[in-house]
């Protein structure tokens, strides 16, 4: 918004205006703000959720500590949404149609969260909205992101072509014109374009449009699985917060050279006009993340809920798929598919093994795979896995959980050169 005010006055040549055409200039002041928002104003909101008394409800799962959290403020997602969209609604272009869609998906998943921790806070009903409602959201959204993608006509890519090639140079040139594409980066491999229509080329003139619809059910699956696996790691101070930041981090940085035709022709990906405008909203997701992290921080003074961590889920899922990096997300998001796949693995085991056996049995002593390490070994609990047989302190599971996503977000960023 005050993006187009400055550039007017910059057409009046009033000094210091130019600044705002600079994508890193905004993305800074967008960051800072962010940030204010968050830890100052975000004070006054947990003292609102203090004075109706909106408390979390802990269910007692013999975890050390778990009970002394019962009634921290939550729904604290909120300070986070604030921060996020109040910043980006002044210093981006809402002329870009992929800020539109963040925007767009950040309130999309805010409000299906937000209505479940309504449920669980004040109809006092601890199951929350129902899980299909949940699935229609997030799928809504999938459907709702991958057809805009597929039909706006700002959505194009240029895609990168080798024209000389020898032992120790390599010139990287772009396609003449942008074009409407379903390519994605692969990676670790050289050639690390993939176009998901290539796969049904035996389709003939039809491949293209089959390969947009195979798209739209991917955007779908990604936008359902990483929400949900933010949900699951929202289980300890600071841990599905501490994370998203991390991984917001690493999107700034593919979107800003996915959006600068120089540094993307020197990493030899696809050069995507508008993704650039994309660093002012991940500025502002760091920012908001990083002082939300001042009150989420163990000892919790605030607990994000639904209404944060389907958010964060849902913005990190998006921002991959529209800067076409999706495929690095098992590698950047590890952290929240192994917090998945522990509770898939958890519960098919026990299934499995109840038909076998009469009764459950389990991998881990329990999931999401962060409270395992809560848990001391050989408690009564018969799990596959007993190690640690001490259990670990909360602080401590959650720095080691974000060391393990600093390692994958700067294996995230190398595998555009390691191929």
């Amino acid at each position: 918004m005050l993006t187009y005010l400055f550039q007017y006055l910059d057409s009046i040549d009033v000094p210091g205006a130019g600044m705002f055409n600079y994508i890193s200039f905004r993305a800074g002041l967008t960051f800072i703000l962010s940030l204010i928002i968050a830890t100052l104003y975000g004070r006054r909101i947990i003292n609102y959720l203090q004075l109706k008394q909106i408390g979390e409800v802990i269910r007692d799962l013999g975890l050390e500590g778990q009970m002394s959290k019962k009634g921290t403020p939550t729904m604290g997602g909120v300070i986070i949404i604030l921060a996020i969209t109040i910043p980006v609604i002044l210093f981006s272009r809402l002329d870009n149609i992929y800020i539109l869609l963040m925007l767009f998906s950040t309130l999309w998943l805010g409000a299906i969260g937000f209505l479940d921790d309504y449920i669980k806070v004040f109809k006092k009903n601890k199951e929350g909205l129902k899980g299909k409602f949940k699935i229609v959201g997030q799928v809504g959204l999938g459907l709702i992101v991958g057809l805009t993608l597929y039909l706006s006509p700002q959505v194009v890519i240029r895609e990168n072509v080798t024209i000389q090639k020898t032992e120790q140079l390599e010139v990287i040139s772009y396609a003449k014109n942008d074009v409407k594409s379903t390519t994605t980066t692969i990676p670790f491999f050289k050639n690390n374009n993939l176009d998901y229509a290539d796969a049904f080329k035996w389709l003939g003139d039809n491949a293209q449009t089959m390969g947009w619809i195979f798209f739209v059910l991917i955007t779908i699956f990604i936008v359902t699985a990483v929400s949900n696996g933010a949900n699951l790691t929202d289980g300890l101070d600071g841990l599905a917060t501490g994370s998203s930041a991390i991984q917001g981090i690493t999107l700034g940085i593919l979107a800003y050279v996915s959006g600068n035709v120089n540094y993307a022709g020197y990493l030899n990906i696809m050069y995507i006009p508008g993704a650039g405008e994309l660093v002012v909203f991940a500025a502002a997701f760091i920012g908001a993340t990083v002082g939300f992290l001042w009150y989420n921080a163990f000892p919790a003074q605030v607990f994000m809920g639904d209404t944060g961590s389907l958010t964060l889920g849902g913005i990190i899922a998006v921002f991959a798929i529209i800067i076409h990096k999706e495929l690095l997300i098992p590698i950047l998001c590890g952290v929240f598919l192994v917090e998945n796949l522990s509770v898939m693995m958890q519960v098919s085991y026990f299934k499995i093994t109840k038909r076998k056996y009469g009764e459950g049995r389990r991998i881990f002593k329990m999931t999401p795979l962060h409270h395992h390490f809560q848990k001391p070994g050989n408690a009564g609990i018969q799990a596959l896995i007993q190690k640690p047989f001490i259990p670990l302190p909360e602080s401590k599971i959650t720095v080691r959980f974000w060391v393990v996503g600093i390692i994958l977000a700067a294996l995230t960023i190398i595998t555009l050169k390691m191929r």
